[in-house]
């Protein structure tokens, strides 16, 4: 008899321990599973971003970030949008058929927008990763030529890009500025980062 209850007493105390021993190991696991998972903040940052351009005005710019990156929208005037055919010969690559960095099928025109008024683009200067400056007034200024007619200058290596993100020849920036997938949503809501619906 006292055999059996040595022996029920081990039995009990081995359940015991090992009902423990799993609820300490799970409660254990959740944290460290917890910790392998992006946080929102991550999540967040590679999810699409939805601008409102309402207040943007003619030669304004805007800049919003997607992806941990400065991401332009440009309001272009009139006059804007006429300079940029007359520089195509100064450009490397003006119909962006470069393919370094390639350019949504709906940009692949002269003003490399879905709306010409409109120029979207990553504000990362395809030399070393520099964020180009705005130079949007037309004529000479410091390091720019004497026919500037407006458009992005990289102060660290010199590179200049025109109001369609197009690079100028003999410039150490390899490729236009990228155009990252974006969408409309309405004639005031912007969507970067998703273009399924372009």
């Amino acid at each position: 008899m006292s055999d059996q209850r040595i022996d029920q007493s081990k039995r009990t105390w081995l359940i015991a321990s090992s009902c423990a021993g799993v609820v300490g190991g799970f409660a254990a696991t959740v944290p460290l599973v917890n910790t392998m998972m992006p946080s929102e903040r991550a999540r967040a940052a590679g999810a699409p971003v939805e601008v409102d351009i309402s207040n943007l005005q003619p030669g304004e710019k805007l800049t919003v970030e997607w992806r941990g990156k400065p991401v332009w929208i440009v309001r272009r005037t009139p006059e804007q949008l006429a300079s940029l055919k007359a520089i195509e010969p100064q450009l490397v690559d003006p119909n962006s058929v470069r393919d370094q960095y390639p350019t949504p099928s709906y940009a692949k025109n002269p003003t490399r927008a879905i709306k010409p008024e409109f120029f979207v683009a990553i504000g990362v200067c395809t030399h070393l990763g520099c964020s180009p400056g705005d130079k949007f007034k037309v004529g000479p200024q410091p390091s720019l030529p004497d026919d500037w007619q407006g458009g992005f200058l990289c102060p660290c290596h010199g590179s200049t890009f025109d109001l369609a993100g197009r690079v100028f020849k003999n410039k150490p920036a390899p490729d236009n500025l990228e155009v990252p997938p974006h969408m409309y949503l309405s004639d005031t809501r912007l969507l970067i980062g998703d273009d399924k619906a372009a």
